[in-house]
C-alpha cells in the first residue's frame, strides 16, 4: 500500500495515470481508511481508469460490475442455479434421500452462482480484489439499497445460506456520470471526489504518456483545440478519452499539425452528437484553429 499522498501520486504516475493533488489525497485516504471511493464527474475524465490502475499498481484482481437499467440482485450479487437444482431433484427421485436433506443440499454453495458483488467479498479470495461499480447512475434507484450492506460491512446476507463476509475488505471504487443523483445513504458510506476536466498542462502530460508517439507540436495543438471546445456550449463535451482517441486517429492519418480539412474529417472522433458536430463545423472550427495557432506560437 502507498505510504503517503506523494507516494500514491508517484505510483499512479508510474502506471501512466496523471492525478492531481486532490485525487491523490482521496485515493490515499480510501486505501488507508479502507473506505469505498465514490468518483463522480463527466464521462471520459478517468474515473473508470483509476480502478484499473489501482488493480495493476497493487497487483490485485479487478472485478467490474457494469451498471445498467434493470440491474437487480441476481445480476449483481448472486442467483441460484435453478437448472442444476431441478436436475438434482430428478436424480434424487426414487432414492431414500429425505426431503429435508435434499432441501439443505439444494441451497448449498454448490448451487450458488456468484456475481461481482459476492465474488469481491468471497472469504476464499487469496487477496482482496479491486471492485469497480461502474456508472451507478445508470442503475435504478432501488438497486442502491442492495449496495448498502456491502459498502458498510463488506458482507451479503443470503436468506437460504446465511451471511457471507469478507475476511479483508476489497478496494471499492464507484463511479457516476451524474445522469441522476445518487442517494445520500450510498454517498455517506464512501469518500467522495468530483473528477473534472483537467487543466491544459495536465491534459498534455496525460496525452504524452498515453500517446507517446505524438509529435510535441501536434500534441499541444490537440490539447489547445479540445480545451477550446469545452468552452463552447455543447450537448456532450469531449473528455480525456476522446482527446487520446483523436490523437491516435490523427497519427494514423500521418497528421503533423492541425488543419481545417483534417479537423472537418475527424470531428466524429471528438464529438458524439450530430448537433454538436454541426455547431462546430465550418466557421467555429476555423476560429478555434486560429486561436490554437496564435496560442501555440506565443508559447
Amino acid at each position: 500500500m502507498p505510504t503517503s499522498i506523494d507516494d500514491t501520486a508517484n505510483r499512479l504516475l508510474a502506471h501512466d495515470y496523471v492525478p492531481d493533488r486532490q485525487l491523490a489525497t482521496v485515493v490515499y485516504l480510501a486505501l488507508k481508511l479502507k473506505r469505498p471511493l465514490f468518483l463522480e464527474g463527466e464521462p471520459g475524465t478517468g474515473k473508470t481508469e483509476i480502478a484499473r490502475t489501482l488493480a495493476t499498481m497493487l497487483q490485485r484482481p479487478l472485478i467490474r460490475l457494469q451498471c445498467y437499467e434493470g440491474l437487480d440482485l441476481a445480476g449483481a450479487a448472486y442467483e441460484w442455479n435453478y437448472g442444476r437444482q431441478m436436475m438434482e431433484i430428478r436424480l434424487a427421485e426414487g432414492t431414500a434421500t429425505s426431503r429435508d436433506a435434499l432441501a439443505s443440499e439444494l441451497f448449498s454453495e454448490r448451487f450458488l452462482t456468484k456475481r461481482a458483488l459476492l465474488q469481491s467479498i468471497d472469504p476464499a479470495n487469496p487477496v482482496p480484489p479491486v471492485l469497480l461499480i461502474d456508472e451507478l447512475d445508470r442503475a435504478d434507484e432501488p438497486f442502491e439499497a442492495f449496495l448498502l450492506e456491502v459498502l458498510s460491512d463488506f458482507q451479503i446476507t443470503i436468506p437460504e445460506l446465511g451471511t457471507v463476509k469478507a475476511k479483508e475488505p476489497p478496494i471499492v471504487v464507484l463511479t457516476s456520470n451524474r445522469t441522476r443523483e445518487i442517494h445520500d445513504a450510498v454517498k455517506r458510506r464512501c469518500l467522495y471526489h468530483w473528477v473534472g476536466f483537467p487543466t491544459a498542462a495536465r491534459e498534455l502530460e496525460i496525452l504524452k504518456r498515453r500517446v507517446p508517439g505524438a509529435a510535441d507540436a501536434l500534441a499541444r495543438q490537440i490539447v489547445a483545440f479540445v480545451q477550446g471546445l469545452r468552452e463552447i456550449e455543447l450537448y456532450k463535451l469531449p473528455g480525456i478519452a476522446e482527446t487520446i482517441e483523436w490523437a491516435r486517429a490523427l497519427m494514423e492519418l500521418d497528421a503533423l499539425v492541425l488543419d481545417p480539412e483534417v479537423i472537418q474529417h475527424t470531428l466524429g472522433v471528438l464529438l458524439k452528437y450530430q448537433d454538436d458536430i454541426a455547431k462546430v463545423q465550418g466557421s467555429e472550427a476555423a476560429r478555434l484553429l486560429e486561436q490554437v495557432k496564435r496560442d501555440t506560437q506565443a508559447l
